[in-house]
């Protein structure tokens, strides 16, 4: 058996193919024609169109390619695909002798399948004389409805095939290039670094990855043996595209050859100044008239330069690499020197003098360095260094401009060229080591990072203290991140003092305090950071911790879109993740969950743009927590699922931690409060999944309350450990001036209180509320007290602070707890519509609340004795409402049942658990 041919990201054109083919089996003809650069992946296409025609026994197919040696001989195509056929018509070779009018090839065409749908594939037609391209295109034309032929053409732009319907292939994208990489490979096999540099040098273009790939050997793959630079292999490929324009008048070759090297000094994307390109072409002699042709002529260079108010782009980025590939040394090496000569001196000069230079030229690698300053933008840096790096004599410096270089392409965020340039950068120290840490703390195990900065820090403390500064800050965070406080308190010990710096300072010296016990001075020189007016960007980062500690959350809002801005306008792209995710994770702290959701997902982009995996999985996190107030289990669980994938195996606990506590919380709002108990359990009692020293607090609330509605709170001397948690948690309450704790507080003791006390607790939690505001918080302890006056059968005056709770969640965008919130109404008494997925009424809503639950529980699967033993009512009453429920809803079976209420939201109407709905939360509470 044939194993089918493996295409990466190209579903849309298989779907295409696959509609032709499908018409042409019913006996439909038509045709298509698949146009794209070379190596994108046309041939493939067309073979597997091909084999899958052939595999489906419908008909013939012929599939020819054209011969570049063939090109000028006339109907040498047409001959070609008649040979083809099996067997031939009658005599090709007359073909070659007299030709073949179009008008008799179509009807020869219509011959070829014998009466059977006929498939013809051309690949490289452009490759085909003009009168067998001219024969084709009049046939593919004409081929319609009834003609059993269908034509399929891979051809460039130039090949004269206007007015067919096509089909452009474009690069993969990131992912499919990956996925390809990996069958060329192994998964798994190829270090990343090597990764980076062959998915970057392709630019999506399958052929030249797996040109390039197929050049370097295990040891290269594996990252063992340092990669050759420039990176061997695709010449192939580099050629058809320069090919493509070959057939120019010189003067437009040449034009198009200065366009290709004015980009070298811009930054990626940007493309040339047409000015200086049209300068440079009249000091080279080229007439005007050959811009002209270069910039506005379909025909010949197939959209090869494209205009953009000032600035014009290549169509194809590889075909501005192949034009440099392709031109002799001599003459590339003198079109850039022509372009230096007309920069005035600065960076854009100095690049071109570097790429026009034979050989190592050590006074411009100093001036390159030297240019390679702020203002200039990070990637600009970058690029210089890099350049000063390749032109130095001196094998040692030249280690050290290009672990500069990888600094800079870091902070720019393009950390895969940081890790190329850090490849070539050897075994410099000390800088090297900082930057292999900071692009682990992006994008690998966090206690790795730890340790590499670590040892970064020591390198450089005695000739770069700023450095080694920065180095010690990040292995903090890397601590951090992980969840180890001691690793957190040892790396910011390690910072000296500094009065030049003494926001630094604060922020040390009060962290440490804080996590050591010192609360009330911690917390005075955290106010410091705070009220020092800063402008850098990590010092406003730390300002914005700061606030978080101390509770003050409006401040670290406040220092978090400071931070934003700051970030924003130095244009460290690498930086801008991470000040994201600190603002939405402050704005999700202070109830602001829509403007939490909206930064959180930006920084997610930013996060995929950047290559920082490790901030998608806290963003992922802080997504979670804002679906599980807003959009209730499924979009919470799907972040909070990506969250955890990220944050496993890289060893982020504070991740972990939120998502987790996030999913515990929309299982809380959808009536599932023995699953939120068990999820929230290890991370709030001692042992060794215990959550993350900063975060795990914030989680108690949510397991004080999961547990007593899920009853474990009162059974088998699982009091303990919920009393616990709270008792931990009156002394957390004690060193924040968050607004909330108090009020979260009180809460939890109500829950936790005798019958005679908890109406008490309950009214000094919403005194608490209404001094601190909070559309949420407050809305879910009037859902608690609700639900704890209903169930003692004070149905009356439950239905008040039920129905503030409903409209605070509704005000608040929480429409999975306003779900829990008008079921808990409904079931006190007052008619509240449930609306259900379109905006119908739901199924449930026909019921009484009893009748409800006994329902869903039916419908997951309970037998009427479980229903009964969860419900603590007996089999007889549960029979009673089950045959009432079939005969309400219309159905005769609990299948049909469960169909029925599958897709339909859980309110605590609907699923009662033994300590929810109509169960005692306290022993003889109703006795």
């Amino acid at each position: 058996m044939r194993s089918p041919l493996r295409l990466y990201g190209r579903s849309g054109e298989l779907a295409s193919l696959e509609t032709l083919l499908t018409r042409l089996r019913r006996g439909d003809g038509g045709a298509l024609v698949l146009t794209a650069p070379p190596g994108s992946g046309r041939t493939a296409l067309l073979a597997h169109a091909v084999a899958a025609y052939r595999d489906r026994g419908a008909g013939p197919a012929l599939h020819v390619a054209g011969a570049p040696d063939e090109r000028w001989v006339p109907y040498s195509g047409l001959h070609a695909l008649l040979c083809a056929a099996d067997p031939a018509p009658g005599d090709p070779d007359r073909v070659l002798r007299d030709g073949l009018p179009p008008a008799a090839f179509l009807a020869l065409l219509r011959r070829l399948g014998c009466g059977r749908p006929l498939l013809v594939c051309v690949d490289d037609a452009h490759l085909w004389d003009p009168d067998s391209r001219a024969a084709l295109a009049f046939a593919a034309r004409r081929l319609g409805p009834g003609s059993r032929v269908a034509v399929l053409i891979a051809a460039g732009d130039e090949a004269g095939f206007a007015g067919l319907p096509a089909l452009r292939p474009g690069p993969l994208d990131d992912d499919a290039a990956a996925a390809l990489l990996d069958r060329l490979t192994g998964a798994g096999r190829a270090d990343p670094v090597v990764r980076g540099a062959l998915l970057r040098e392709a630019a999506g273009n399958p052929g030249l990855l797996t040109a390039l790939t197929a050049r370097l050997t295990p040891a290269q793959l594996a990252g063992r043996v340092p990669l050759p630079h420039p990176l061997p292999g695709g010449d192939d490929v580099l050629a058809a595209h320069a090919d493509r324009v070959g057939h120019l008048p010189a003067a437009t070759r040449t034009l198009l050859l200065i366009a290709a090297a004015a980009h070298a000094h811009e930054p990626e994307g940007a493309g040339a100044d047409l000015a200086l390109v049209r300068r440079a072409a009249a000091s080279a002699a080229v007439p005007p008239a050959a811009c002209d042709l270069a910039l506005h002529t379909p025909g010949g260079t197939a959209g090869a330069l494209r205009r953009a108010g000032d600035r014009v782009h290549f169509g194809e980025p590889l075909l501005r690499r192949a034009l440099l590939h392709r031109a002799p040394p001599d003459r590339r090496r003198a079109v850039h020197g022509l372009l230096a000569d007309l920069l005035a001196p600065g960076f854009a000069a100095l690049v071109q003098r570097a790429c026009a230079s034979p050989g190592p030229d050590a006074p411009l690698a100093a001036e390159l360095e030297a240019a390679a300053a702020p203002p200039r933008p990070h990637a600009d840096r970058a690029t210089a260094l890099t350049h000063a790096a390749a032109l130095t004599p001196d094998d040692t410096a030249g280690q050290a401009r290009f672990a500069a270089a990888a600094e800079q392409y870091r902070l720019a965020g393009e950390p895969g060229r940081a890790r190329t340039a850090l490849a070539r950068a050897g075994a410099a120290p000390g800088p090297a080591h900082h930057v292999r840490g900071l692009l682990a703390l992006a994008d690998g195990p966090a206690p790795d990072a730890h340790e590499a900065l670590l040892t970064a820090a020591a390198l450089l403390a005695p000739h770069d203290p700023g450095r080694a500064r920065s180095a010690l800050l990040g292995a903090a965070e890397a601590a951090w991140a992980a969840g180890e406080a001691l690793g957190y308190l040892d790396a910011l010990t390690r910072i000296p003092a500094d009065a030049a710096d003494r926001d630094l300072a604060h922020y040390r010296d009060g962290m440490c305090a804080v996590l050591r016990g010192r609360i009330g001075a911690g917390h005075l020189l955290l106010r410091r950071c705070l009220d020092s007016g800063a402008r850098d960007p990590g010092a406003l980062l730390r300002a914005g911790a700061a606030g978080l500690v101390l509770g003050d959350l409006d401040a670290a809002c406040r220092a978090g879109a400071r931070a934003l801005a700051a970030v924003s306008a130095s244009g460290a792209d690498a930086l801008l993740p991470q000040a994201l995710e600190h603002l939405a994770y402050a704005e999700l702290r202070a109830g602001r969950h829509a403007r939490a959701r909206a930064h959180a997902l930006d920084g997610l982009r930013a996060a995929r743009r950047t290559g920082r995996p490790n901030s998608a999985a806290h963003l992922h996190a802080v997504l979670a927590l804002a679906a599980s107030v807003e959009s209730g289990t499924r979009e919470c669980a799907a972040h909070a699922g990506a969250a955890l994938a990220g944050a496993a195996p890289h060893g982020l606990v504070q991740a972990e931690t939120l998502a987790t506590w996030a999913l515990a919380r929309a299982d809380l709002a959808a009536g599932r409060p023995a699953e939120a108990a068990a999820r929230l359990d290890p991370l709030v009692r001692p042992g060794l999944r215990r959550g993350h020293f900063a975060t795990r607090m914030l989680a108690v609330p949510c397991y004080v309350e999961a547990s007593v509605l899920a009853g474990r709170a009162v059974r088998g001397g699982g009091a303990e450990p919920v009393a616990e948690a709270v008792a931990e948690f009156a002394v957390w309450a004690t060193r924040t001036t968050d607004p909330q704790v108090p009020a979260q507080l009180a809460r939890c003791r109500a829950l936790l209180a005798p019958v005679g006390e908890a109406a008490g607790r309950y009214g000094e939690a919403l005194a608490h509320h209404d001094r601190a505001g909070g559309d949420f918080e407050q809305a879910r302890t009037r859902l608690l007290f609700g639900s704890w006056l209903r169930r003692r059968r004070r149905t009356r005056e439950a239905r008040e602070p039920l129905r503030d709770a409903l409209v605070g969640f509704e005000r608040c965008g929480a429409s999975a707890w306003a779900a829990r919130a008008s079921g808990e109404l409904r079931a006190a008494g007052e008619a509240v519509e449930a609306p259900g997925p379109s905006g119908t009424p739901a199924p449930l809503a026909a019921l009484t609340p009893q009748q409800a639950r006994i329902a869903r529980c039916v419908a997951e699967g309970a037998t009427n004795r479980e229903v009964a033993r969860r419900l603590s009512v007996s089999t007889r009453t549960v029979d009673h409402h089950l045959r009432n429920v079939f005969a309400a809803l219309g159905v005769r079976s609990r299948t049909e049942l469960a169909g029925l209420l599958q897709d339909v939201p859980r309110d605590v109407s609907a699923t009662s658990r033994p300590g929810h709905a109509d169960v005692p939360t306290m022993p003889g509470a109703d006795r």
